[in-house]
């Protein structure tokens, strides 16, 4: 993550039991006067140590109370801290499907210690080490019995209603969690969804019943303590058996997406192949970085060769389908230090929320230590009209170095992206291209990938 500014983080403002701060370049959290029995009961209950053990909850160590900004703290906590942070809009389909179990299955964990989360944002959901884990400590109250769980409708508006759309809509849609950062409004993922999603008693009873339902009672003067009684624990543990059954048979295919069959291989001969994953090794191995970002990263190939040398790589693909099969594949072989999101650099996630500050914008959450752009540049030279000074700035602001690939005019794929052009790109060259990437970087090396006329290139940033 990116250092950023001293003091309170302006995003963290919703929670009266708390906030999020960061201090000599790390984050903290403090626990208000108002939360100070309610973490009491959390720290003795057992519900921490379980979670953090289950590798469920982010763990912290307890800090100075004194290095709380505001006077109403009552402990610090210093969480592990996160080396990357994402937003449910960037993730892929089997992403937001890992947190939605993951939260459910802290719910039941927290019910069972005599705890319950007052909220079920998809937001307090990070990848960490490999895994999907609760990063808010102060999201538990105590249970009362009889009451509704009160994070039923944020668990349906953050991930049933996305997920559905994505599954039986168009994946694409899960990029409508970016314009409603509260989550999806049920009555328009009702709207949405196929009449047959009816059908589905699970998707029936918790996302059109329960849109009906809102729609009856929204301007009812009913509150939470009118409704005790309403739901057993019985009930309770029913509801978040169908809710978890319910989000376990949604199921997408990722191959149907554009990239996601195209694969890193498909433009190098066997020979081509090896001998870049061969550079790309050793390149990675010479920038000796911690943090590494992989734009157009695919399934993730190299990625993980980055991976390998044990820098945490953000691996950055706009193709949800790609994104979802490096995910995947991630999760099955246990990968601790990989982070695939769903983005698209032409363009990049925005800051967003009240004052522009609760989601920070992708581009100011680096710079990484080494920027991969890799079988690249012609898309966005070519297909997107951006000319080699306009990239140069902005690879510059995102990385200190650059392993960077040039695709000659000549190479199949940036003939094929030419036909497709009404105009002519006279400046696309490989002369052009150093000659531009020079002012903005020093170039450290180059290699001509062996039976190809491609180039890669290891750049500093001035």
């Amino acid at each position: 993550m990116s250092d950023g500014a001293e003091g309170r983080l302006p995003g963290s403002f919703r929670d009266p039991a708390g906030f999020v701060f960061r201090r000599d370049g790390s984050f903290f959290r403090q626990v208000n006067r108002s939360y100070q029995a309610t973490f009491a009961t959390l720290m003795r209950s057992g519900l921490y140590a379980t979670l953090v053990d289950r590798e469920l909850l982010i763990a912290h160590e307890d800090a100075d109370p004194g290095l709380g900004p505001e006077p109403d703290a009552v402990a610090v906590l210093r969480p592990e801290q996160l080396e990357f942070v994402s937003y449910p809009f960037e993730w892929s389909f089997s992403q937001l499907k890992a947190s939605a179990l993951t939260t459910l299955r802290v719910q039941r964990l927290a019910l069972a210690h005599g705890l319950s989360l007052k909220d079920a944002s998809a937001y307090n959901v990070q990848l960490h080490r490999g895994r999907p884990v609760l990063i808010d400590t102060l999201s538990f109250e105590p249970y009362e019995p009889g009451l509704p769980w009160v994070g039923y409708r944020q668990f349906c508006q953050h991930f049933l209603a996305p997920l559905a759309l994505m599954a039986f809509r168009d994946i694409r849609l899960g990029t409508l969690l970016q314009r409603h950062l509260d989550g999806l409004p049920l009555d328009l993922a009702a709207g949405l969804l196929p009449w047959r999603t009816r059908l589905r008693p699970g998707l029936l009873m918790h996302l059109h019943l329960h849109s009906r339902a809102q729609a009856r009672y929204a301007d009812s003067d009913r509150t939470r303590a009118s409704l005790a009684g309403r739901m057993s624990r019985r009930r309770l543990d029913a509801l978040l058996e169908s809710l978890e059954s319910t989000v376990r048979r949604l199921s997408w295919n990722p191959a149907g997406t554009p990239w996601a069959s195209y694969g890193d291989q498909s433009s190098y001969s066997d020979a081509a192949f090896a001998d870049k994953e061969r550079l790309v090794t050793e390149y990675a191995a010479q920038a000796a970085t911690t943090s590494v970002w992989d734009i157009g990263g695919n399934v993730g190939v190299f990625s993980r060769i980055a991976a390998a040398s044990g820098a945490s790589v953000v691996s950055i693909d706009s193709d949800s389908g790609a994104v979802d099969l490096n995910y995947r594949q991630m999760a099955e072989s246990g990968e601790r230090n990989l982070f695939p999101i769903v983005a698209d650099l032409t363009s990049p996630s925005p800051a967003l929320g009240w004052d522009n500050c609760e989601v920070t914008a992708l581009t100011e959450r680096g710079p990484a230590g080494l920027l991969m752009a890799l079988a690249l540049v012609h898309h966005l030279a070519i297909g997107n009209n951006t000319r080699f000074e306009r990239l140069a700035q902005f690879f510059a602001k995102l990385g200190r170095r650059l392993l960077i690939e040039f695709v000659p005019p000549d190479d199949p794929m940036a003939v094929r992206l030419l036909t497709m052009r009404n105009h002519t790109f006279p400046w696309y060259t490989q002369q052009e291209f150093e000659a531009t990437f020079d002012r903005w970087f020093q170039i450290q090396r180059s290699d001509r990938i062996a039976d190809s006329n491609r180039h890669l290139y290891l750049m500093r940033a001035m």
